[in-house]
């Protein structure tokens, strides 16, 4: 195994994880701009760090090597050059291609280290942080109520979602709103200007596109199988796109396109569906019909570059093909009473993340599911989740796989 990021199943024994420490942008979030910055509460940021810090300690103490998104960002811009084509893309990308803010911004962020540049990004800059002596006409294009020159992003703790590792590569990702879409550009210069991976690791699909995908609807099921979601933030011809790419240029041979519902609730597949062993898997009852089915489309390789994608309803027959499995056992998320399973899907019930075969990271929180798990034989580790969860996102969520052990 010589590259650098190698992820060939969702439950091969977790060896390297990419993690987002909370920062100050979670107290740049207020209650008129919640809907902008994608959340639904504010966490109290003190008890959001601990509790990041206690779920980081918790894949250290099973020796998981943890790296951190931000501190890896800054490592890859220490080239001056780097730095500076960094600095106007970002910029730009915040809204300012030129003129006297975009000017403002690049001296007042270049004058910092690279980690403090970094962090001050993540952060956000208020308009007050920075003096516009003669402000231009990008400047004042917002509502003037907005306070922000560049948004903060308090998304990214859930560095699920602005790439996904598959195989020896990597998917940097276009994202749908854009409140997270700058997170994935902080990613392309990892991977490619941090001696860790630079020239080393394949993009399957870069972020220059219109059409997106994000990371929680990728899920890594073997070697050669893929499961996407077709959600609120990743588009079939998304889908159809980085299905061709590992076609043509790994051992990828089927994608497995799931349809699951395009709400805030469930807006990802791992949401709602996760891998946790070899023949198990966590599923929310509310993407199943009453025969507990769910339309999906198995996309493979076709002639010519092309792909071939044939339409089926019965997912575990589905999995047991792709997989070559006897049996699948789906484990409904709040053992699928009618309350307890939307309650714990709401607070990531179905969001494990698998750190070996049949053994998971969980939020404490979800009781009824986590005691439901253990009865079909995972061992469970509990993270504390009073103020993470208010972000709508858990424990597969919040962490990037980087490397896992084959099976």
């Amino acid at each position: 195994m010589t590259s650098p990021i190698h992820v060939t199943s969702e439950i091969g024994k977790l060896k390297t994880v990419m993690l987002h420490r909370p920062g100050r942008e979670i107290e740049n979030i207020t209650p008129d701009y919640m809907e902008r910055l994608l959340f639904d509460d504010i966490p109290y940021l003190p008890i959001a760090q601990e509790e990041h810090d206690y779920f980081a300690q918790t894949l250290r103490d099973q020796g998981i090597e943890v790296l951190y998104f931000e501190k890896l960002a800054a490592e890859a811009l220490a080239s001056d050059d780097v730095r500076k084509e960094f600095l106007n893309r970002m910029i730009a990308e915040s809204g300012y291609i030129m003129g006297a803010t975009h000017d403002a911004l690049y001296n007042y962020l270049y004058a910092m280290t690279p980690q403090e540049m970094v962090n001050k990004i993540i952060e956000g800059v208020r308009g007050t942080d920075i003096d516009i002596a003669q402000p231009d006409l990008q400047s004042v294009s917002e509502n003037t109520d907005w306070p922000f020159l560049m948004d903060p992003m308090p998304n990214a703790y859930f560095t699920r979602d602005p790439q996904a590792s598959i195989g020896d590569g990597i998917s940097i990702n276009r994202m749908t709103f854009p409140a997270r879409q700058r997170e994935s550009l902080i990613t392309e210069y990892i991977i490619n200007h941090h001696p860790r991976f630079m020239g080393q690791v394949d993009v399957w699909r870069d972020r220059n596109h219109a059409t997106h995908i994000e990371g929680g609807d990728e899920l890594v099921l073997s070697n050669h199988v893929l499961a996407i979601g077709i959600s609120q933030r990743t588009t079939a011809d998304a889908i159809e796109d980085i299905a061709r790419n590992l076609f043509k240029d790994s051992n990828y041979d089927t994608v497995i396109a799931i349809s699951i519902p395009h709400n805030h609730a469930m807006m990802h597949l791992d949401t709602v569906f996760t891998m946790i062993n070899h023949d198990q898997f966590t599923v929310h009852p509310a993407i199943l019909d009453d025969k507990g089915e769910v339309d999906n489309w198995v996309l493979h390789p076709g002639k010519d570059g092309e792909i071939t994608i044939e339409h089926h309803t019965d997912i575990k027959e589905v999995l047991k093909k792709a997989l070559n499995k006897p049996e699948i056992d789906l484990i409904p998320t709040g053992n699928g009473d009618p309350i307890v399973a939307p309650r714990e899907q709401w607070n990531d019930g179905s969001n494990t993340l698998a750190i070996a075969p049949g053994e998971v990271v969980t939020y404490n929180r979800n009781y009824v599911s986590n005691d439901l798990l253990r009865e079909h034989g995972i061992l469970v580790h509990e993270v504390r989740s009073s103020e993470l969860s208010r972000g709508r996102g858990g424990p597969r969520c919040m962490s990037c796989p980087i490397v896992r052990e084959d099976l």
